[in-house]
């Protein structure tokens, strides 16, 4: 059977190879196509945009959110609408086409820089030859996507950043530099890897500046008790990252009988200050992102997707469903709002007044709040209790949830941790072991959330600093363990920066990434120490003795 798409993205991939038919999150292969033209084109904005600085000359800004939103509209789970997919790839190809004046010569250029089509049929026909599998040589494959992947994830902090007012042209010169490169030939197996390393550099940056923009316009984040229960008004579920998004609809829902309640990843949003002051801001509803075909049912009204991570949803809500900024998906209402625009909520308030109150599906609350200013505020607690032997090691369990069976692993490795360890984690990872009763070391809760995927740069600052408390000359000499899930492309950007930050031996799980290539795997594990896991039992032996 010949393939009708090829992605190997995301850690669900079939067979751990690649979907070929249609993508385990539910993308058809003519979306996958157009999505693979997305990026090719974009790579050429960038390496036009390259050259045109290299010159001397300005490129402006709306270049740079082109080539982040582009990138963010391709992650896994964000957009599977054909048609917005497609003018994006218009817009982008009328983009290059007008910088390309500032050149006076197309010397040098790829083809993914002088090739544009207004056409869908065009767009879908240039699509076989310009995917994945373009690339022959197995190893220039694995690293050329590795760093794609990874610039992904750093445009979604990027621009998650600018939408709170913080750019950094170093960050976007860096990543449009670096797709450029990915349409080098004459680059080798060793100028790769450099590349991919100096990824993981600028993803420290980007992730600096995501913390900046979230902690200078919300507050820092506090230790906060959410609570998981419902009231008796209708309701708005908002998921996903983009806190802008959640302001403005807590501004434009106040006072109108609708109260506001967070799902996924958007459960950090409770511990920032600037966000306790609405009474209507109720709590968080359900768990992580791949259960929304059970918990958008019960929610009863609508449910507003800012980012990934949407599941085609079931035709039963189809119609509560509202999608914003780089989300889409066919037959559902988009919100439309470019970054510093005010965007327009009244048509879902409107809908959620039809609706009766959220089904309860569960009561209690969740403990969070722990970024890294909270915790630096408990540091003298912190290493007494390490210094005193009440707390053995930390372990990093920050990163991605998914719906395979086989992520009970998580659970069941929590479940078993010495009752001497605290984990640290960030991102939907959390939702395997976040409702557990593990207890606390002196007032210390055992699980320490740092906040989103996006809030992953806490957990790496908490490590510096206890390495600069405890007078250590090496951040790998720190009682921690580092037993990371991964999903999507935005975890692939955090893996790259904590290997730049010199951390070794995380593990990471449940599977390898598919697109790393037998000797790209074998660079990682001889330099990185990175490894895979096995059982629970198994793991909690070799880590723990």
């Amino acid at each position: 059977m010949s393939n009708a798409m090829f992605c190997y993205q995301c850690q669900e991939t079939v067979g751990n190879k690649g979907c070929t038919q249609i993508g385990v999150c539910g993308k058809k292969p003519e979306t996958a196509a157009l999505q693979d033209v997305l990026v090719y084109v974009t790579k050429g904005l960038a390496q036009v945009a390259t050259k045109v600085r290299a010159l001397g000359k300005t490129v402006n800004h709306e270049i740079d959110r082109m080539v982040v939103g582009n990138l963010f509209c391709t992650i896994t789970n964000a957009n599977f609408d054909d048609d917005m997919i497609a003018e994006r790839v218009r817009k982008t190809c009328a983009a290059k086409k007008a910088l390309m004046a500032e050149l006076g010569s197309r010397d040098g250029l790829a083809d993914a820089a002088l090739w544009e089509a207004d056409d869908k049929a065009a767009m879908l026909a240039k699509a076989a030859t310009v995917g994945v599998l373009a690339t022959s040589d197995d190893d220039v494959r694995s690293l050329r996507w590795l760093v794609t992947f990874g610039l992904k994830g750093m445009a979604a902090y990027a621009k998650h950043a600018d939408v709170l007012g913080k750019h950094d042209p170093a960050v976007d010169n860096f990543l449009q530099e670096a797709l450029a490169k990915t349409l080098d030939d004459s680059l080798s197996v060793a100028d790769l890897v450099a590349l991919t390393l100096e990824t993981g550099n600028k993803g420290v940056s980007v992730m600096a500046l995501l913390d900046a923009a979230n902690t200078g316009t919300y507050g820092n984040p506090e230790i906060t008790k959410v609570n998981i229960g419902v009231g008796t008004n209708p309701g708005i579920l908002i998921s996903g990252h983009d806190l802008r998004d959640l302001q403005m609809l807590l501004e434009q829902t106040e006072g109108t009988g609708v109260d506001v309640y967070t799902h996924s990843e958007m459960l950090p949003a409770h511990y920032y200050p600037a966000f306790k002051k609405f009474s209507h801001f109720k709590g968080n509803y359900g768990n992580a992102w791949w259960k929304q075909k059970e918990e958008f049912d019960t929610f009863n009204g609508p449910i507003l997707l800012t980012t990934n991570c949407l599941v085609p949803p079931k035709d039963s809500y189809k119609d509560r469903v509202y999608t914003t900024g780089v989300v889409g998906f066919p037959g559902c209402k988009h919100i439309p709002g470019e970054i510093g625009e005010h965007k327009d909520f009244s048509a879902i308030i409107a809908h959620a007044k039809t609706c009766p109150a959220p089904t309860e599906i569960e009561t209690g609350e969740i403990v969070g709040g722990f970024a890294h200013n909270q915790v630096l505020a408990l540091a003298d607690k912190v290493v007494d209790a390490v210094k005193s032997g009440a707390i053995k090691k930390f372990v990093v369990m920050a990163g991605c949830d998914g719906r395979a069976k086989g992520r009970s692993y998580y659970t069941e490795f929590a479940e078993g941790l010495p009752k001497d360890t605290v984990i640290l984690t960030a991102g939907c990872a959390k939702y395997r072991y976040n409702k557990l009763d593990l207890g606390d070391i002196g007032g210390i809760p055992r699980v320490l959330d740092a906040g989103q995927c996006n809030d992953s740069y806490s957990l790496a600052v908490v490590a510096l600093k206890l390495k600069e408390v405890f007078g250590l000359a090496d951040i790998n000499d720190l009682p921690i363990v580092y037993n990371i899930a991964w999903y999507e492309q935005k975890a692939v950007i955090v893996l790259l920066a904590l290997l730049a930050l010199g951390v070794k031996n995380i593990h990471l799980g449940p599977t390898l990434p598919a697109f790393l290539s037998p000797n790209v795997a074998k660079v990682l594990v001889e330099q990185f120490g990175i490894g895979g896991i096995s059982t629970p039992q198994d793991d909690l032996k070799a880590f723990f003795g």
